[in-house]
């Protein structure tokens, strides 16, 4: 895996040096990365942890086994998500985008090393960045901007204006209020046959991917925010907003203007009612509707 950042740091008490070069999640740890456990996660995954020469901010309230603390470099604390973004802030690293080369085609601007397949429309005034992987059949409309580590597979219909690879809102706040950004490291990753309609984003992940799967159909005016999960032929009907993390089965059905909150997963072939706000883990095989959102039926 490519190096995203390389960072040293040198352990005050033992005088060891610690190189990391990616952040990773519990999802998918590596070695040689910074990590933060919540404390929701920490008591489970403590005795599971395998990985070694990380960075892991780790909550004061889960004690920490000899063996990641023999092969880690573990800080300990309140919070350890704002020390990770206090980490990246420190080392003045925050993972814009860079200018790449590239050339000028029909009035869009294609980057250097960006990789496009065969049959491929991309519409006047479209932008693919370096990181972007575009399978074959694919139709990209007017103004579409594609930045970050995207790959879209075959047959894919992108209409105009949509952003894909944008960053999410992510930060901690200090005990004074202030706001500390967290930089997104993730990508965004669509599958086949999927369509996303005019003037929607969909967000990179922050450390790992946000995922469309085969088949699955996005209105106007969405927004899919980092991490979110559709499985297979999910459709998200206009003006939904699907925050963070969140989690959505095959066949299921978004009706518009919905608000569905960070963490929440959507079993299969769910039926989310218009204008709902969805506050709690939805089961599969069933309709929800309202403020909040609760089982119809």
């Amino acid at each position: 895996m490519r190096k995203m950042f390389e960072i040293e740091v040198e352990d005050a008490e033992s005088g060891r040096k610690w190189e990391v070069f990616y952040p990773s999640s519990i999802n998918q740890p590596k070695d040689h990365s910074v990590m933060f456990i919540g404390e929701r996660y920490a008591e489970k995954i403590k005795d599971s942890l395998s990985v070694s020469q990380c960075i892991i901010f780790w909550p004061d309230s889960i004690p920490v086994t000899e063996r990641i603390r023999e092969n880690n470099l573990v800080y300990i604390g309140r919070n350890p998500r704002l020390e990770y973004a206090r980490f990246f802030r420190k080392h003045g690293l925050n993972n814009l985008p860079q200018t790449p080369e590239g050339t000028s085609v029909n009035g869009s601007f294609l980057a250097r090393d960006c990789v496009i397949g065969e049959n491929v429309t991309i519409m006047p005034g479209a932008y693919v960045g370096e990181d972007v992987r575009i399978g074959n059949d694919v139709y990209i409309g007017c103004g579409v901007k594609i930045t970050g580590r995207v790959s879209i597979g075959d047959h894919v219909t992108v209409r105009e204006n949509v952003s894909i690879g944008a960053d999410g809102l992510s930060m901690e706040r200090e005990a004074d209020g202030r706001m500390i950004p967290i930089p997104q490291f993730g990508g965004v990753v669509i599958k086949n046959n999927v369509i996303i309609g005019a003037n929607s984003v969909i967000a990179r992940g922050a450390i790992d991917d946000t995922v469309i799967e085969e088949g699955c159909m996005i209105d106007n005016g969405c927004f899919i925010s980092h991490n979110t999960r559709l499985m297979k032929n999910v459709a998200v009907v206009g003006e939904s907003i699907l925050f963070g993390s969140v989690s959505v089965g095959e066949n299921s059905f978004i009706s518009g203007n919905v608000t569905i909150r960070d963490g929440v997963k959507i079993g299969r072939d769910a039926l989310i009612g218009m204008g709902s706000v969805v506050t709690k883990d939805v089961e599969s095989n069933c309709a929800v509707a309202g403020n909040p959102a609760r089982v119809r039926y």
